[in-house]
């Protein structure tokens, strides 16, 4: 049988999808009020509703999670009718979407929160360097407050919630954020993680936040809707490379193959600067996966079809190339030119460097 392409049509668990592209999650800070999705972020999901699969940017199961400006949330009915827009969009034009739930935990400032929100974390330990805020610039992270052990199972229920309401909105399902140093991988890591009782203290106490998230929002909606991104080697501020790593990682895939969810998405943090992943650690996270795997990090045609060829994953994730090509998946196709993406619009408001790229001819 030859090797699937980046355009053979697969399966994601009941899910059927149109090829193995995924449109990767990346933060766009397009949420004018109430952290609400609104008319023109569904245009700009809609008009790349030709990947086979999309993940949104992080969105906020709860207040407390909400780190940056602008970013969409999904613990309200304002914001589940502001998705439902934009799934809408997607789904017209025979796409599939799952949201990305992202609490930032201690990745955040007060004055980016909505009203009675607090930045809290697993230990009162800050994150290093600084985060932008609308009203007041760039400011330190301040030290967040230690998550109780109420605090703690209200947040989980909290993500099974917000998986509920995405169900509400018309996703296909949702993927945990369990990378680049927001809470779930707070949790996993003993620099930011200084807890002493069955959250923190040992592996097995690490790794228990993800798999209890993971094991509530797979019972609210079905883990064949679940999925979860992680980065194993990821260097973000406060989370770098500990003795424990693989350790940790070999434990938590484990148990998450244990819970159900359908699949594993895996960010390489070389194509952000970071050290190159050893090959033998790639494959041993293929090979202990046992339902979708998906591979994401600076990947073009060539190498998202040579990874496809040698099964070191089943769908490959595209990140800026789609924030500046609509299109990007016929663009691949018939071998065209991509736009460049304009950095000084990533994060601001507005169409421009939004839904104004054009398409191919």
């Amino acid at each position: 049988m030859p090797a699937p392409t980046l355009f053979t049509p697969t399966a994601l668990g009941s899910l059927s999808l149109r090829n193995r592209i995924v449109m990767s999650p990346m933060t766009r800070s397009r949420c004018e009020e109430a952290n609400a999705p609104n008319d023109l972020m569904a245009e700009y999901y809609g008009q790349r509703a030709g990947a086979g699969l999309i993940v949104t940017e992080g969105t906020s199961p709860a207040p407390n999670g909400t780190g940056y400006p602008r970013t969409p949330g999904l613990w309200s009915a304002r914001q589940v009718d502001g998705w439902r827009k934009v799934t809408g969009a997607v789904h017209a034009r025979g796409g599939s979407i799952f949201v990305q739930l992202m609490h930032t935990g201690r990745v955040g400032h007060p004055a980016n929160l909505p009203s009675g929100g607090a930045v809290m974390a697993p230990s009162a330990v800050a994150a290093a360097g600084e985060i932008y805020t609308d009203a007041l610039g760039m400011q330190a992270y301040p030290v967040p407050q230690a998550m109780t052990e109420a605090g703690i199972r209200s947040t989980i229920e909290e993500y099974a919630q917000a998986a509920r309401n995405a169900m509400a909105a018309g996703f296909d399902g949702v993927e945990l954020h369990g990378a680049n140093g927001y809470l779930i991988e707070q949790f996993l890591n003993p620099e930011a993680n200084r807890r002493t009782d069955a959250w923190g203290a040992s592996v097995d106490g690490r790794i228990r936040f993800a798999i209890e998230v993971a094991r509530a929002t797979a019972g609210a909606i079905g883990a064949g809707r679940v999925g979860i991104r992680l980065s194993p080697y990821g260097v973000h501020p406060g989370m770098g490379s500990t003795a424990a790593r693989d350790e940790t990682f070999t434990a938590l895939l484990a148990e998450l193959a244990g819970t159900g969810i359908q699949y594993l998405h895996v960010q390489e943090p070389s194509a952000v600067g970071a050290p190159e992943v050893p090959a033998s650690v790639k494959r041993a996270l293929r090979a202990s996966w046992p339902r979708t795997f998906i591979v994401a990090g600076g990947f073009d045609r060539s190498t998202a079809e040579a990874a496809l060829a040698e099964d070191r994953g089943d769908l490959v994730a595209f990140g800026r190339a789609f924030l500046a090509n609509p299109d990007l998946v016929s663009r691949l196709e018939r071998g065209l030119a991509l736009n460049e993406p304009d950095p000084s619009t990533f994060y601001t408001l507005g169409a421009k460097g939004y839904t104004d790229y054009p398409t191919a001819a």
